[in-house]
Order: C-alpha cells, then structure tokens, then sequence
C-alpha cells in the first residue's frame, strides 16, 4: 500500500514537474519575445544596454528582482485564498507566474553572454539543459502526451473547420480571404 502511494506521488511529482518544465519552455520563447519587442521603446532600450554591460556577479543579482518584486504579490494571493476569494487568489497566481516568468526569460536573454563567463554558472546551465530536455523528451514520449497531441490536433482542425463554415454563412457563400 505505502508503495503504491509513493510510487503515485512519485508519477504526480514528475507530471508536475514536466508540466511546469513545459510551461516555461512555452513561456520562456513567447513571452520573452514580447517583452524584447516592448524594450524596443526608447527608454527601455537605454536600460537593457545597462543591463547587459552589467558584470557578471551583478547580472546574477539582478535575478533577485522578479523574485522580490512578484513575492507581496503572491502573499497577497495567498491571503485572498484564504479569505475564500479562490478565483481571485488563482488569478493572482497565475499573473505572477506569467508576468515573473517574462520578466526573468528577458533578464537572462540580455544576461547569459556575461552569466556564462562563470565558470561554475555555464557548467550548472549545460547540466540543467541537459536535464530538462531529458525530461521533455520523456514527457513527449509518454502515451499520455501523444494522446493530449492528438486531441489538441482534432481540436484545431474541429476549429478551423467551425471558422470555414463560419465565415461561409457570413458571406453567403462569397470566397473570403482564408479559403
């Protein structure tokens, strides 16, 4: 009995863990890529080449910032939880994982070519990197994610078709731009 629930604990931990894995993969990429287009604005492209002409001991400290800066947030999440304000509370959450998650992929964008000057730092990023697409390789593989792929594939190609038949009855039948 006691095996079998640390042997599920165990498969919910390493779900867990991939899922966030995933998350920030999918995050790190889309996310970063906003917040790279919003420092295109004059003033932030001044603090970003602050940024990146920082030494690497202090490019290291700068992670501390989203870290500090999203904590009152997510005790205040936390706080509402309790209240009973669970929509809210779960909002929270999530805003500050999304808004911390943008903020560090860009910070570490404008930050690893002086990050990997240290020696210790570029041995942790290749062994963490190594790791994480072992386990996103395992989590592509499972049946369970082939299985989530291929629901997700039908789901998109139920939507496309909706928005065909869709935009066919708007137009009365007249070809529109995506057909």
């Amino acid at each position: 009995m006691l095996a079998r629930l640390i042997h599920a604990l165990r498969t919910l931990g390493i779900w867990a863990i991939a899922l966030l894995l995933l998350f920030e993969e999918w995050g790190w990429e889309h996310l970063a890529a906003l917040l790279a287009w919003i420092g295109r604005l004059p003033g932030l492209r001044w603090v970003e080449g602050r940024i990146r002409g920082l030494p690497p001991y202090r490019a290291l400290m700068l992670f501390a910032v989203p870290v500090l800066a999203l904590l009152p947030l997510k005790l205040l999440a936390l706080y509402w939880l309790g209240q009973g304000h669970v929509l809210l509370g779960l909002a929270v959450i999530v805003a500050a994982k999304v808004g911390g998650t943008a903020l560090t992929a860009r910070l570490f964008m404008l930050t690893q070519p002086t990050l990997m000057k240290l020696a210790w730092f570029a041995r942790l990023f290749t062994r963490w990197m190594a790791w994480k697409t072992r386990m996103l390789d395992a989590l592509r593989q499972s049946p369970a994610w082939q299985a989530a792929t291929r629901w997700a594939h039908a789901l998109r190609q139920r939507l496309k078709a909706w928005r065909k038949a869709w935009a066919h009855r708007i137009t009365g039948g007249a070809p529109t731009d995506r057909q």
